[in-house]
Parts: structure tokens; sequence; C-alpha cells
């Protein structure tokens, strides 16, 4: 952009690529009546407008040829239709910049632009509707009222911390004081993107209205025919937010519950809790200067990189679903009332999915039945769905014992016992009832998905999907595909999972598929440390340090002493010594002692009390090796075997990227994200380091005493 064009050009740090778009055609300029300017973001080169280089460059445009009239009484600044406003920033732009001066030159432009967008003697509306997270929500702060749709797919809020970054363009600022000090906190360290109606309450926008009627609103408010809405925090205003002292303890007790979730790992949310709560007694003038130096090392730094790339491969993983060419899934049946056939049922629903939820026992669907409606109705208190989503949520699940009047449906998901020929005659019953092109799906955790297919009509349309436990918590599906599923059924199942709200990852039929065979080995090791003398409570500790979500003992737990035993023996069948397991555990495993469920494994649960360590688990001592190790070698004995698994996976072509390998293990495993998954942990460690260590702990007297079984942690 040239000078004479613009008052801000850009600086070197943000430059066009030869693919931009000509100058202006980002951002059109409409005068739909005397006195009325509308700003509409349309970008000819994205599908969804973002704010990128080509985007602000002809915002500021636009901006210089608002500043030179004196005809125009209001602005509306909206995006191409009402069902779309912007993303946020560039993250290709963002991850260009390499040095603290581009990142601050970059910063303070924007800032720049949106103050002078702030200053424009000019009644201004942001009228949005859809997603408007992180960018989109700070330009839209700039003006001085906000109109949102009050269609499901609005969504608006401040997600940066999430990406290991901070709003820079003002939202650190804005919004403290557009909604108070707690309620700021509340929404940027969370990162959420609020409801429209929850949004409008918090004070996030000023009003709702329906999608039919956002220009029109938007125009009026722009013009004055209808009054802006008026915000006021009154004496809470002056009160807490303008007082330091109150600022001062907020800013303690947030800091606070930062740490204790994520202990340290995370820089972000500890950069910006003393810029909201300080904010309200801060001049703008100063906004630029403290949110481009709290932001540029983030920015530039390893943790925002990662979590960068996380965003961007979960993604990509939602575009891969987008492919599917077949009929959308609309009736569905789950053959099995458990924990997770009822759970799988619960969701299908709840995203208004016709679904039969299959069992021959009458107690199990009824508990499934109420379960849904309760957890419906908490989401309904909680204005998560609306009275008509509720109601259709409950009336999608259908309960009936046996397997019948399947004969419409699109999908049937098994979640029966894990027992081949017991799943083989679910499939070839299904297969009699379904329609020749309805999906079989089977939640299996250890068994063949083409052992299962055996003898079942159009093999080509059987696959695994395999959910995680709790169903409603975990993010990630496996998608399983056998060596005869069709290219066009795993992409419509894919696209099943994104309309259910997961992270779908294609994978190969392996023993274990991907997250339970790597995660073998990590848990196997940790039992063995037990043999060792290591101390629970300090592993679990390390490895939370680490930067899991919890230890390994704990997981176990939560897993299950007997299916984490049960799955431990199947990875060994499959894959030989190098996946053999420890004996200890099947010492302790008793009907009344399976983990977490039984209330009692590797530790003591007791409701209302922090779990405490078993008493008895020194009888599986054998040494007292492990007793004196260091968390460096702790983590490495258990870290580094998943690693090199992870590199056997890859080298098999089980998940078709390291990229997709990552995503998988962070969303199945909660690997810590900060470290980008196991592959990026194991490239900012060194392939070179990584493998020294592995060949050290292969020379370890207890791993050379296994013999053949050393071979897990030769480097792959």
């Amino acid at each position: 952009m040239s000078a004479s064009k613009s008052s801000t050009p850009l600086p070197p740090s943000m430059p066009l690529t030869a693919e931009a778009p000509a100058e202006g055609a980002c951002v059109k300029l409409e005068l739909p009546e005397p006195g009325l300017a509308v700003l509409v973001l349309d970008p000819p080169h994205r599908t969804l407008a973002v704010l990128d280089v080509p985007l602000l460059r002809d915002l500021a445009l636009r901006v210089t040829e608002l500043e030179a009239r004196r005809d125009l009484r209001g602005l509306v600044i909206t995006g191409r239709s009402a069902r779309e406003f912007a993303a946020g920033a560039d993250l290709d732009a963002l991850e260009a910049l390499r040095t603290p001066a581009d990142v601050e030159s970059s910063v303070r432009w924007v800032h720049a632009l949106f103050a002078r967008i702030a200053a424009l003697p000019l009644r201004k509306i942001a009228a949005v509707g859809g997603a408007v997270p992180g960018g989109a929500y700070e330009l839209s702060l700039c003006c001085d009222a906000i109109l949102a749709t009050d269609a499901p797919e609005t969504r608006i809020g401040l997600p940066e911390t999430q990406l290991g970054i901070l709003p820079g363009w003002g939202g650190a600022d804005r919004l403290p004081r557009r909604v108070g000090v707690a309620t700021a906190l509340e929404a940027i360290l969370s990162g959420k993107l609020y409801p429209a109606a929850q949004a409008k309450k918090l004070g996030l926008v000023d009003r709702l209205c329906a999608r039919e009627n956002l220009r029109a609103i938007a125009a009026d408010l722009a013009l004055g025919r209808e009054r802006l809405p008026r915000r006021s925090r009154g004496w809470k205003g002056w009160l807490l937010d303008r007082n330091p002292l109150v600022g001062n303890f907020l800013a303690r007790a947030a800091k606070r519950a930062v740490l204790a979730k994520t202990h340290g790992h995370y820089p972000a949310p500890l950069a910006v809790i003393p810029l909201i709560t300080s904010a309200p007694h801060t001049p703008l003038s100063r906004m630029a200067a403290r949110e481009a130096a709290a932001v540029t090392p983030l920015i530039t730094g390893s943790v925002a990189k990662n979590l960068i790339a996380i965003f961007r491969s979960s993604e990509e993983s939602k575009r891969i679903a987008r492919k599917a060419s077949g009929p959308v899934i609309e009736r569905a049946a789950v053959i099995g009332a458990g924990v997770m056939g009822a759970g799988i049922a619960r969701l299908l629903a709840e995203k208004q999915i016709r679904t039969r939820l299959c069992d021959l026992a009458p107690e199990a669907l009824d508990r499934a039945v109420l379960e849904h409606r309760d957890e419906v109705k908490k989401k309904l208190a909680q204005r998560r769905l609306s009275r008509s989503e509720a109601d259709a949520a409950i009336d999608a699940l259908d309960a009936v014992r046996g397997t019948h009047g399947l004969g419409r449906c699109q999908l049937a998901i098994e979640a029966v016992a894990e027992k081949l020929e017991v799943k083989r005659k679910v499939f070839l019953s299904l297969a009699a009832q379904m329609p020749a092109d309805g999906l079989l799906a089977t939640n299996t955790s250890s068994l063949s998905v083409d052992a299962i297919a055996e003898g079942v009509p159009h093999p080509e349309r059987v696959l695994g999907l395999h959910f995680f436990n709790p169903v409603k918590a975990m993010p990630l599906v496996e998608v399983v595909r056998g060596r005869q599923t069709s290219e066009e059924c795993a992409l419509r199942a894919a696209a099943l999972v994104l309309k259910l709200g997961k992270t779908p990852v294609l994978v190969r039929d392996v023993p274990g598929f991907l997250v339970n065979r790597v995660l073998g080995p990590y848990l196997d090791e940790a039992v063995r440390l037990l043999e060792l003398g290591a101390d629970v409570s300090r592993v679990d500790a390390a490895l939370v340090r680490f930067g899991m979500p919890m230890g390994p003992y704990a997981l176990l737990d939560e897993i299950g002493l007997d299916i984490a035993g049960h799955a431990g023996d199947s990875l060994a069948a499959a894959y030989g010594a190098r996946m053999a397991t420890s004996q200890a555990l099947r010492k302790l495993v008793t009907p009344q002692r399976l983990g977490k469920k039984t209330g009692f494994g590797l530790y003591r649960h007791e409701r209302g009390k922090k779990p405490v360590p078993a008493e008895d688990l020194a009888t599986l001592r054998t040494s007292d090796a492990a007793a004196s190790w260091s968390d460096e070698k702790i983590v490495d004995r258990l870290i580094l075997p998943l690693v090199n698994e992870c590199w056997r996976c890859l080298a098999e072509q089980v998940v078709a990227s390291e990229r997709e390998l990552d995503l998988a293990l962070i969303f199945g495993t909660g690997f810590a994200p900060f470290r980008g998954g196991p592959l990026r942990y194991a490239a900012s460690v060194g392939a070179e380091l990584v493998r020294k260590k592995l060949q050290a702990i292969a020379g370890e007297p207890d791993v050379a005493a296994r013999g053949a079984g050393a071979e897990r942690f030769r480097p792959a």
C-alpha cells in the first residue's frame, strides 16, 4: 500500500504475498442510504474472512476513506453474510514473525488501525454472526456496540490463551473495561467461545437479533433510529474494577488457579493476568505498548508454536472429514447399553441423530435413558442447549430390547463384550437387517476390524469407531480402516465424528490401533518401576510436572486394572517380547480391586477425599533400584518407549503423518500439549539424543535381564 492512500502503511514485518488480492478487494465499502457506511469483510481469496495482511491492508484503506468524509453519521462493520463475520488473526502470518522486533511492529500497526476505527466520529456498530473469535472480536470491541445473531452457530470470545498467546490487539484492555475484571479474567483465561445468549448475559455483546434482521437493525442503531444499548458497570465499576487493591487480589487468586491447573507450563495465562486486572485504571494510550510487550515473547516461544501446530492439525482433520461424499447420517443404532454404548448413544441423540439403543437388559436401557435425560436437562439449565434442542435430543433416543427395527438405520455401532465370536454374531445379524450401504462400526479397543468383518456381506462398509472413555469428555475418535474398508465409508464415518463434536483420526487396523498401542509400553514401564521400588506418588507427580494430565498409576486406576491387563495381554500376543508385560499387577487384582470404579486399585478412592496410595504396594517390590532415581530418569524410562513406539507406528503407516500422530496422542492420552505431541517433543530433544538415551536404558541391568523384552528400547 502506498503512503498516499493510507496514513498507516504496512510495516516490513507484514509483507504481502504475490497471490494477495488487488488493493481494496477484501473490504467492500457500501453506502446503502444517506449518512450510513457499511464495511463488509469479504476477501475473494478466502472462504471465511481471516484478519490476514491483505484484509488488514484494505481495512486501513477504507478507514482512510471514512476519515476523509463529512457526510456520514453511522458505520456498520459486518461479514459477507449473517452466518459469518471473520476468523481471528492469520496463523501463517503469526508463525512468520521470527524476531521480537517483527512481532512488536505488527502488533503496534494493528493497534494503530483499531484505534483509528475507535476514533471515527461515527456511531459504530459491529454486526456479527457465526464464529467471532480472537482478532475478529477485538475488531468488534472497537465499535460503540456489538449486535449479534441469536443463531446456534454464533460463538464469541477470545481463545488466544488456548494457542499459547494472548489477545494482543486490544482485547486484554478493552474487554475488562466492557464487562469488568472478574468476567474478563474468566473469558480470557478459559479461552471459551460463548453462545450468543451467554455472551449477551455476560456483556460481551450488547444486543441479539434474528439472522434476517441483522443488517436492518444494525443500520437503525448506527443512524440513531433505534437507541444504542447503554452499557454501565455503575458503582461496581468504580468500587471493584478501578480499585488497585481489588485488582491485586483478583490477580493473585487467578495466578494461583492457573498454576494449580497448568503447573507453570503455559506462560500466556500468567502474562495476561496483570494486563486484565490493571486495564480499568491504565490509560488507553498505553494499551499498545503493554500488549505488544506481553505478547512478543509468547509468539516467538516454543509453547505457542506447538499449540498452534495442534490447532492446525485439528483443523486439517476436520477438512479431511468434510470430503465425505455419501449421504449424511441421520439414523443410527448402538448395540450394547454398557458404559461405552450408552455414552455413544447419548452423544448421537444429543446431536439430534435418531438413535436406537439396543440391549437385552432392561435395567441397562432404563439407566441409559435416565442418564441421557439428566444430562440434557443439565445442559438446558446451563443454557448450553435451547428448549427446542433439548426436547429434540430427548426424543432422538429410543431404547429397545433386542436388535430389531433397524431397516432404516444408516449406521450401527456395536459396543458389546470384547469377544470376537460375539461381535461377529452381532455384525452378521446387523448386516441381515440394515441396507447394503449402511455402515457397520465396532467400538472395539483390542480386536481386529478385519477379523470382525469376516463373513459379513459388503465388508467395505465395516470399520472401527474407537471412542475413548468417558465418551462425552474425550475429544478423539480413532476411525479404523480395515483392509477392505472403502475410502468413502471411512470419510462418512469421520464426518459423523466431526458432527458429534469430536476430532477424527484415520488409523490402520493393527493391534491396539494407535493410541492404546503406544500407551502400552508407557503403562507397563510404570508397573515395572513399582517392582524397582519407585514411589507411586512421586512417579505420578513427576509425570504431571512433565505435562501429562495425570500420572501413570492414576491413569491405570482410571482405565481399570482389569481392562489395562487385558489390553496388555492383547498387545503382547500381537507384538511379542517387546510388548511383554509385567505380571506384578495380577497379584493385586480382585473383583473388589479394579481401580477407581471399585474405589480401590493402586490408590484408595474415597468420596470427597484425595486418593492415597494403597498400603500394600511394597509387596510388589523386588529391588530398591528406582527409589533414588531423578525425575528426569523416571520420565525418560516411561516417555521414551512411548516415543519409540510412535516412530514404529509412523514407519508402518498406522497414521498418515507425524501431525496426525501427535494430534491423536494429545487428544487421546492428554500428552503434554505444550510440548506439541511425542514426535515434536522428540524433535525438540533431538533424535540423536533420544537414540542414545534409549540405548543406555536398554543396557540397564533390569532391562537387559528381560532378554528379548529389551527390544522395546531398541531405537526404531
